[in-house]
Formats: C-alpha cells, structure tokens, sequence
C-alpha cells in the first residue's frame, strides 16, 4: 500500500505524457509528475518518493524533500492565514494546512511554529497541529537511562528547556546543565540522565558519569594551550567564570582537573591552572 505522508520506493511502471507511473507490490499506482522525473531511468527501476494530496485532493508523488513527514514535529513558517486555518511551508508546492482547531494559539503569518504532522482520517490528507503535548507519550517509554538520544527544543520554562525526545516522548533540561544558546526547534543530541517515578525523564546535554570525563577534561586542557598555559580558575571559582570561560558546570570542571593532576598533566595553584 501506498502510505501518504511518507517516503515509498516504488517501481516505475509507464512513461506517460504527463509524467511516470510509479507502482507498489500491491498493484497500487501514483503519478509522479514530468518536473519531478528523474533525468535517466528505465522501466523497472525504483525510486524513493514522498507521496501526499495535491492541490485537488489526489495522490501525487515528488522527489522534493519535506520538512517534515507523518508523525513527526518540526518548526515550520507560517505562509498564509485565513477563515479556515492557517498554512504552513513544509518545502512543497501545496502548503501544510493546521485548522482553528488544533492552533494552540491564532497562528500570524510569517511566525514560525512547532508542529506535529499526522494523517486526517476524514481527508486522508495530511494537517499539522501546534498543540504538540498531545502526541507526546511517556506513558510506555522507548528509552532508558544513560541512552544517548535525539532532541528537538519545544518550549522555554522557568525551570529548564523542554525537548522532544526520539520524536516521541517529553523531557526537560534543568537551566543549570545548559551552557549554550538554545532555539525553538533546534535539533540536539542529548542524553537520558533520569527517569522518575512518574515517567518524567529528565536530559542532559552532556555525556553522563564517567563519559563526561574525558570530553571535559580535554577542554580545559585546550582552553590552558590557548591561554600560554595558565588559566585563572580553580576549584574555589565562580561557577559563573567557570560556565562563560568553558561552558561547563562548577561540578564538570573540578572532575576535569582532578583527571588531568592524577594524569600528571597540570599543576593546580591557589590562582589558578598551569600545565606541567
């Protein structure tokens, strides 16, 4: 069966005057317009294809690349508004249409939004929606501690940045453990570094335990070659000075140079960090 809102490989079945015929194993067929041809191919050959509702409301397939597919969030940019819903530009011809509905708040045109893409049922076309906690589910979870996993920045708290994590589950990054500029759907790699009783996991954008060390360690060396070999911070520093010098924690850092003084690699004074 061909699925819409996703990539098929199909096999091209007839050349035609409007484009090629593409097939699946089921006897299932879908145009895949003359733009879109590839420039050499012969009957028989297979091509990846991402099939979704044309402007009339018929299967067509494309070679253009989506910015987002089925079951899937993505920050997309507003085009249009009007007295149905609001239409966003997901990289085809034919906007991604989000109704009233599943607006979180009234979508403006030319913002950009983070939303979730999913199969209208009733249209069998697909709609986004930017009420995205709804199709997050930690509930029965695919992860496990330690993991490492892949993130999307979805939203900005008092306490930290919630992610979404494998495109599935919700996580949160606690404020004191984020050393960089974040955006609204940034993609990251991340790391599980808890999961509560209650099925909240809690992230971490640096590698846990032991495999920090060695990450860590390595920069605070580099940054004391940069510096002529001294670096003006210890273990009593600001953990201020510490995250805007090397972008770590107060707790990353004293770690860091107690491997590289059991290494033999630098000496720790009352002013600072020199190398051996």
């Amino acid at each position: 069966m061909i699925q819409i809102g996703e990539y098929n490989t199909l096999e091209i079945l007839r050349e035609t005057s409007v484009g090629l015929f593409l097939g699946d194993d089921d006897g299932n067929d879908i145009l895949l317009p003359n733009k879109y041809m590839p420039e050499h191919y012969e009957i028989g050959d297979t091509l990846a294809v991402f099939c979704y509702l044309d402007h009339e409301e018929r299967p067509i397939a494309t070679t253009l690349t989506p910015k987002i597919t089925k079951d899937t969030f993505a920050l997309l940019k507003a085009v249009e508004v009007n007295n149905i819903g609001a239409f966003l530009d997901w990289g085809l011809e034919k906007h991604l249409f989000v109704p009233f509905k599943e607006q979180a708040r009234k979508m403006e045109a030319g913002k950009w939004y983070l939303v979730y893409a999913y199969l209208d049922d009733e249209t069998d076309r697909m709609v986004a929606s930017s009420k995205t906690n709804q199709y997050m589910d930690n509930d029965v979870l695919t992860v496990e501690a330690y993991q490492e996993v892949e993130l999307i920045v979805s939203r900005f708290t008092e306490i930290g940045v919630e992610v979404i994590i494998n495109q599935k589950h919700k996580g949160l990054v606690y404020n004191d453990e984020i050393f960089e500029d974040l955006k609204l759907g940034q993609h990251i790699k991340g790391y599980v570094k808890k999961i509560r009783e209650d099925h909240k996991i809690d992230i971490s954008l640096q590698p846990i335990g032991f495999k920090n060390l060695e990450p860590a360690s390595q920069k605070v060396l580099e940054a004391i070659k940069r510096n002529h070999g001294f670096l003006g911070l210890h273990d009593k520093s600001n953990p201020e000075d510490i995250k805007a010098i090397l972008g770590m924690s107060k707790k990353s850092f004293k770690k860091a140079i107690g491997v590289l003084y059991k290494n033999k690699q630098i000496l720790i004074k009352e002013d600072g960090i020199s190398l051996v």
